[in-house]
């Protein structure tokens, strides 16, 4: 099919616009993934998702004090048994069901058809958008706090915690512009170093704990004085869990990191058991290690940090471990364990980065709800760098400001996660499991509602979130409704032979909408036509009827099938998400093969133009002819090559 010329671009337009993809390059953007059986070890790809699960221990032992003060470390237990009973089992049957990284988002896409489909996965694109920006800003703001709260240049920075985080952002926004390689070997290293790091603070934390009696002994007995019985105590734990919900996040892209996992060599893309295997040693073994430290920082920082140093303002605000480094093991020592909190937190942040670079793709495209230019990386980097900018504004550069809306999009996807597999389970009749997971999505549906409620501001960003990219793909599709998107035409050999045939003399075609699809109607058709058209008796031609499947779909390939109907009628038939994309490939296709201008003869459709428009734009069909015809000329700007558009 012809393809319109179109002058060069400038350079800067060359260079944002150059390739589809630099992470994609690299296999990054799971466009490209390795062979199932290549890859790397699950435990090194593991690294490649904690830059962003155990980097959340810079911030999550403060913010679990701040939220649940004294019940801290009960609350936290109660944060793990949720983990390892829910999100874990639902991520390890996600890994299973969705073996290529599309994860929850993509089970559920399949679940739902037509444009209910397109919107709800649109819905939770924002979530997820939600979730990864907010990984960026609150990853920056809490590294620009350790920074800052260092002694060495406390005096220095003290005022500059929104300059340096939006500084951390840009330099994030300037190496993908440039090209960005996701190195699992430095994930590698820096995870390495940053939990050998925490697992020294910790021993020395509970050192100091076993050391001075005391400590235990002044923490049980004013969490009893506060609380009373061990019951009122998990009761509150259960209601201040919500709040802590930020210890869950990592599983989302555990899942999306599952193409590198390297399988076994008999493997196949279809049936990649080895990948999968190992995907569910990836989650379990970072879940379990998570689960360790989340108790015992909670536990050293809640004994051993005075309450007010949590809050604004305070020294273990947003550092809770950075506090005791310093406090316990020098000033030396705390400036190493910054280093690798701050190195750790700005490689989430890339992490959160190639993640939106990966999943606004993998479906926007698809649905022809993006512009062309977000196909290519660095204008997308550009926006969500921007956007980064906006949301480091409206919450002041804040890491406790930011908690509500990074914990609600962690929510709102493990939460379609649980659904998702609960509904995979009962299709497959495991009803053991099915009652399992039925009993993990409304604790994951009960904590993502606790936390709306109690902090609006998570669904708040999420809704902007949501609008702006319902705006945005509406807009665009509506843009491209014109554009030619069928990515490929086949004949068979009854359709290729009809082809050959009128090709000798001048190529008819009778666009017809079947109906009864008897004798009579096949004749009555030819007739007005060649009433309306005025066309010789001794001319023939040949029948194109189009079904519409599914019109929310954007691109897909046509398949063209030839019958003789009734021993006389000679009918093309074929399937497509749009009448007019459909009847123009083909227009296309014959005139590439044979060398000759098709002719194509339609009847006016009846009703309103604006109401046929939007039959067209969400149902695939419309007033057929005068879309056919634009169709063409967007896509063959040579009016002489055109294919020929007749409407009686």
């Amino acid at each position: 099919m012809a393809a319109t010329e179109r002058p060069a671009p400038g350079r800067l337009r060359a260079w944002l616009l150059e390739g589809l993809s630099d992470i994609g390059r690299t296999g990054a953007a799971h466009a490209h993934p390795p062979p199932a059986h290549e890859g790397q070890r699950w435990y090194r790809v593991m690294c490649l998702t904690g830059v962003d699960y155990f980097s959340t221990l810079g911030y999550q032992p403060g913010i679990a004090a701040l939220a649940a003060g004294l019940l801290s470390p009960i609350a936290t237990i109660v944060l793990v048994l949720v983990t390892l009973a829910g999100a874990l089992p639902v991520y390890r049957r996600v890994a299973a069901e969705s073996p290529h990284g599309q994860g929850s988002i993509a089970m559920l896409e399949r679940l739902l058809t037509f444009w209910k489909g397109k919107l709800f996965v649109l819905t939770l694109l924002g979530f997820a958008a939600t979730d990864f920006l907010i990984t960026i800003t609150l990853s920056a703001a809490d590294a620009s706090t350790h920074l800052i709260e260092n002694p060495h240049l406390n005096e220095a920075l003290h005022d500059s915690q929104m300059l340096i985080t939006l500084v951390l952002i840009a330099l994030l926004g300037a190496v993908f512009l440039k090209g960005f390689l996701e190195a699992i070997g430095v994930a590698v290293a820096l995870v390495g170093i940053y939990l050998s790091l925490n697992a020294v603070v910790v021993v020395a934390g509970l050192w100091h704990i076993a050391t001075e009696g005391h400590v235990i002994t002044d923490w049980s007995s004013a969490l009893t004085a506060e609380h009373g019985n061990i019951f009122v105590m998990i009761g509150m734990a259960l209601i201040v869990f919500p709040k802590l919900a930020l210890g869950l996040s990592g599983f989302e892209t555990g899942v999306a990191v599952m193409p590198h996992v390297k399988g076994d060599p008999g493997d196949t893309e279809e049936h990649p058991a080895g990948r999968i295997r190992g995907t569910k040693k990836l989650l379990t073994t970072a879940a379990l290690i998570m689960s360790c430290f989340l108790i015992t920082t909670s536990f050293i920082t809640t004994l051993l940090i005075p309450a007010p140093e949590f809050e604004e303002g305070g020294q273990a605000n947003g550092r809770a471990l950075a506090f005791l480094a310093h406090e316990y093991l020098g000033n030396a020592f705390g400036t190493v364990y910054d280093v690798a909190t701050i190195a750790i937190l700005w490689f989430a942040g890339a992490s959160a980065m190639a993640g939106l670079l990966n999943l606004m793709p993998r479906y926007l495209p698809r649905y022809g709800m993006a512009p062309h230019w977000a196909r290519a990386v660095r204008p997308m980097v550009i926006v969500f760098t921007l956007v980064a900018f906006l949301v480091t504004w409206i919450f002041d550069a804040s890491v406790d400001a930011q908690g509500g809306a990074y914990a609600t999009g962690v929510l709102v996807l493990i939460s379609s996660a649980a659904i998702a597999v609960t509904i995979a389970a009962r299709k497959a009749g495991h009803r053991s499991w099915t009652i399992a997971f039925s009993v993990i999505s409304v604790v994951f549906l009960y904590t993502t509602i606790a936390n709306v409620i109690e902090r609006p501001d998570g669904v708040k960003i999420g809704a902007c979130f949501i609008a702006g990219i319902m705006i945005l793909s509406l807009t665009s599709r509506l843009a491209r409704s014109f554009e030619l998107r069928v990515t490929s035409v086949t004949l068979d050999d009854m359709a290729e032979r009809f082809v050959r045939d009128i090709s000798s003399r001048r190529i008819r075609f009778i666009a017809n909408e079947p109906d009864t699809r008897d004798f009579a109607e096949y004749r009555d058709k030819i007739e007005q036509i060649r009433r309306d058209n005025d066309v010789p008796a001794q001319e023939d031609f040949v029948f194109v009827e189009v079904t519409v499947t599914d019109p929310s779909e954007f691109e897909s390939g046509l398949t063209v099938h030839g019958a003789v109907m009734h021993n006389r009628y000679r009918v093309l038939t074929l399937e497509s998400a749009s009448v007019s994309n459909a009847l123009a490939a083909l227009l296309l296709h014959v005139r590439d093969t044979t060398g000759c201008i098709p002719h194509i003869y339609f009847e006016w459709t009846e009703g309103s133009p604006s109401a046929n428009f939007l039959r067209f734009f969400l149902f695939g069909q419309g007033e057929v002819a005068p879309v056919t015809r634009e169709i063409l000329r967007e896509a063959e700007p040579d009016p002489v090559r055109r294919p020929r558009v007749h409407t009686g």
